[in-house]
């Protein structure tokens, strides 16, 4: 009871405080209008949130939209699995039998690949790298199927305080029909407030908190979006989404969010979302890129 009310009293004041700074920000507007020159070429919608943590400064470009997720969900479900970590109900040392039907042949699946017949145990500790780590779609669903389906997720992130989030549909279920990829969405300040609040320790112990951030640090993911233009002596720790490309050339997702650690301790939330958009996929990638690269170049200068 004492650990709830705690929590209650941080999420209070996280999210007043993030409403008073939205108010502000004025001076980071120079880096309002850099960012929102970058995207205005693309036949693209993109939207971005950055929060400066140690200050709670919010930019926001193009916030009030529903953005697909794609695999950035494979963030707030680890945070889900954690949570059951932390009250005792589930081990990182847990095993899970995985058999042949848990791996989907057409889908992206680095344990498929690695055990394409299954007949494998696996803990929770390496579902869960395989899931944020190497983004793989089978061990997902494996863990949504764990927590008893994608609402149990749903619920406790909505539990949290952080409302314009939805997720609905499994890995499975979004490579069946176009459109169900569109009903897992954020709109972008949800989710740079899901990742301030994960860093900031509100939601998991420290040791599930340090866990899931190594996970994210050490991430394979695409290197060429927030990572690109990054120095080698900022720390990234983030999550991708990628979709794939329909008849018409559209990509319904291009995204990737994150915490980066600035040389001098400070931190940022970032999360940049490309979505329906009809440029070539290395361009996508640039575009997240070049706005990682403005933000830090802002935020390193002042």
């Amino acid at each position: 009871m004492k650990r709830i009310k705690i929590i209650l009293a941080l999420l209070i004041v996280f999210f007043v405080t993030r409403s008073i700074a939205q108010q502000l920000g004025s001076g980071h507007e120079k880096l309002r209008k850099d960012l929102t020159q970058i995207i205005k070429p693309f036949k693209a919608k993109v939207g971005i949130v950055i929060i400066s943590i140690e200050d709670s400064a919010v930019i926001a470009i193009n916030n009030n939209h529903h953005y697909p997720m794609l695999s950035v969900y494979k963030f707030p479900l680890a945070l889900a699995v954690l949570d059951k970590v932390d009250k005792g109900t589930v081990s990182l040392q847990q095993k899970i039998k995985i058999t042949a039907e848990d791996l989907n042949a057409n889908t992206w699946s680095p344990l498929r690949t690695k055990y394409p017949e299954g007949n494998i145990e696996m803990s929770i500790a390496e579902l869960l790298d395989y899931t944020v780590s190497q983004s793989d779609n089978n061990t997902c669903d494996i863990l949504f199927r764990f927590l008893g389906g994608t609402m149990q997720v749903n619920n406790y992130i909505h539990g949290l305080g952080v409302s314009q989030i939805s997720i609905a549909a499994t890995e499975e279920e979004m490579s069946k029909s176009w459109e169900v990829q569109y009903t897992n969405w954020t709109e972008p300040l949800a989710m740079a407030n899901l990742l301030e609040g994960f860093y900031h320790g509100v939601y998991l112990s420290d040791s599930s908190t340090h866990f899931l951030m190594k996970l994210m640090v050490e991430s394979s993911n695409s290197v060429n979006r927030l990572k690109k233009y990054l120095p080698e002596h900022v720390v990234l720790a983030h999550k991708t989404g990628t979709s794939n490309t329909n008849k018409k050339g559209m990509a319904a997702a291009v995204n990737d969010v994150g915490i980066v650690t600035l040389p001098d301790g400070r931190h940022l939330a970032i999360t940049v979302f490309v979505s329906d958009t009809y440029e070539k996929f290395e361009t996508n990638e640039v575009i997240i890129a070049n706005i990682a690269k403005a933000t830090l170049n802002h935020f390193m200068s002042r």
